[in-house]
């Protein structure tokens, strides 16, 4: 190589964005904001739209998901989302702290407190309002008994995701994987005396760690 050059090579890689190779996180980004119009109108093509969201986000991280929020004022929240995997949270994290301005977005880490919403999965339906929970302080963490009407054992595994899913609407996403520890799902006749409304949760458990 003629190094009479490198003067000229150095400069010319800087204008072109550097030499070196784009992290995952950048990639992302950049094919988001190239599909940002159709992913911003996705309802035209929600199938294809979301297919292609979810493999992007596949080639940061195998486990990262996502939540689109309805427009309001001109945005829309794009949640990135571990899909409940501890593992997967630096990953969320990084792809958060290295998203660009985008004026059509708000762009919000790990699935939000949201009021509690009747949810139907595998057959079975659970409204909000009829499920109770037990709180049990245990260090920095608290145990949590979910009880749930129709719950049984031949059904345990429907009711489980459901109670999962509930939990993350109530708490957040992030609270439940950090702050929750063992979880329990039983049915109502089984819950005890010293239980709350789905609803009443968040505020339990945040006096609870608060005292801590």
């Amino acid at each position: 190589m003629n190094l009479k050059l490198f003067p000229l090579i150095a400069p010319l890689c800087l204008l072109l964005g550097g030499c070196a190779p784009q992290r995952p996180e950048q990639k992302f980004w950049h094919w988001f904001q190239d599909n940002e119009p159709s992913l911003y109108d996705f309802e035209g093509d929600q199938g294809r739209t979301f297919d292609r969201l979810s493999a992007a986000l596949n080639k940061v991280n195998r486990n990262l998901t996502f939540e689109f929020g309805p427009k309001k004022g001109g945005r829309r929240d794009f949640v990135i989302s571990a899909g409940g995997i501890r593992d997967a949270f630096p990953a969320v994290e990084a792809l958060y702290a290295s998203a660009p301005p985008l004026p059509r977005w708000n762009v919000i880490k790990f699935r939000p407190r949201r009021n509690p919403m009747d949810i139907s999965l595998g057959g079975i339906t659970v409204k909000a309002e009829t499920v109770l929970v037990g709180v049990i302080p245990n260090g920095d963490k608290v145990g949590l008994i979910v009880a749930m009407p129709g719950y049984s054992h031949e059904t345990s595994n429907a009711y489980k995701q459901v109670g999962y899913l509930m939990l993350d609407q109530a708490l957040g996403e992030y609270d439940v994987e950090t702050h929750v520890g063992e979880i329990t799902f039983v049915s109502t006749a089984d819950s005890g005396e010293k239980t709350v409304h789905l609803a009443q949760l968040p505020k339990v458990v945040d006096a609870i760690l608060a005292s801590k």
